[in-house]
């Protein structure tokens, strides 16, 4: 075999590792914001409603997508350090620890996959899926406010139905949307901004140290449940406002099928025009600042100035 064919298939295996680990990844993180949000039942209580969840909660979620990002990394850790997310991808390569003409086939590998698994939970979950929107429908017309319409015939009354085949009542099965306090007030975009930039850097710098043998890091073998721990502390400390994406592969790609799946354009325009690139910019920036941070406070210190390079980092 030719140096150029084996540095072809070893590229190939890198893609390949980051397409299967990040589909592991986002098959279990989407099945259990699946599994909780079909699973909310609303009651009437007075003159509120009050929200109970047949399936899990918010620890849920946590836990799942914690153990999701430990069993993703288990499956391409071995290959490429399992990266799984554009922002490791762009810190990484901002850290010279891959080479700048890898990271359009990672980051492809990586969106690609999460729109993969989104259309595979998607078919999973799609009776319950029809029945909430049904539910979610037939609400919206029974509450619907009558609405005056001047005709010929003097005043009618019309109900506003809702528009569109699925609503956002579903929607954060796929995509992280900012929380909502009521119908006036939300988490604003630099809110989420800065959540997002703060979670991934914790992210990466964490990273930094647990693949860092000059460091107290775990075996090579248990760092993906340090990683995966990782994940799950960020949503428990940083999830409230936006839904800790910190990824925007895990962020973007099931949005776009969601776009394609049925809830259209609302997913790109809801609550803004621009809610969207927060999980985008936001961990990109993060991640690059994380990596610096850690490199500048601690890497620079061991000695020789060297890092842990000589073996595959699994950079998560």
């Amino acid at each position: 075999m030719t140096a150029e064919a084996s540095a072809s298939r070893a590229t190939m295996k890198e893609i390949c590792s980051e397409f299967l680990g990040t589909l592991v990844l986002m098959l279990f993180g989407l099945a259990v914001n699946a599994q909780v949000t079909v699973g909310e039942i609303s009651t009437q209580v007075g003159d509120g409603s009050v929200s109970t969840y047949a399936y899990g909660d918010y620890l849920t979620l946590n836990l799942g997508w914690g153990l999701a990002v430990m069993m993703g990394v288990y499956v391409a850790g071995g290959a490429t350090g399992a990266h799984l997310n554009p922002a490791v991808t762009v810190a990484m390569a901002c850290r010279k620890k891959l080479g700048w003409a890898k990271v359009p086939g990672y980051v492809a590998a990586q969106v690609i996959a999460a729109i993969v698994a989104s259309g595979i939970v998607y078919l999973v979950y799609f009776e319950q899926i029809e029945f909430v929107e049904q539910q979610t429908q037939l609400q919206a017309i029974n509450n619907a406010q009558a609405l005056p319409v001047e005709t010929d015939a003097g005043m009618q009354f019309r109900v506003k139905v809702v528009e569109g085949r699925r609503t956002m009542a579903t929607a954060g099965i796929f995509a992280t949307y900012p929380r909502e306090f009521d119908e006036q007030l939300r988490v604003t975009n630099w809110t989420g901004l800065i959540d997002q930039f703060v979670g991934t850097a914790l992210l990466l710098l964490v990273i930094c140290a647990v693949v860092d043998k000059r460091n107290i890091g775990p075996d090579f073998s248990l760092a993906p449940i340090a990683i995966g721990a990782i994940v799950m502390v960020i949503g428990m400390g940083f999830g409230a406002n936006c839904g800790y994406a910190v990824n925007p592969a895990r962020d973007f790609g099931p949005r776009l099928f969601s776009y394609l799946g049925g809830w259209g354009s609302q997913v790109f325009l809801v609550p803004d025009n621009y809610w969207y690139l927060v999980p985008i910019a936001g961990p990109v920036l993060g991640g690059i600042a994380g990596v610096v941070l850690y490199d500048a406070m601690i890497t620079r210190f061991h000695s020789g100035n060297t890092d842990s390079s000589d073996l595959q980092e699994l950079d998560s």
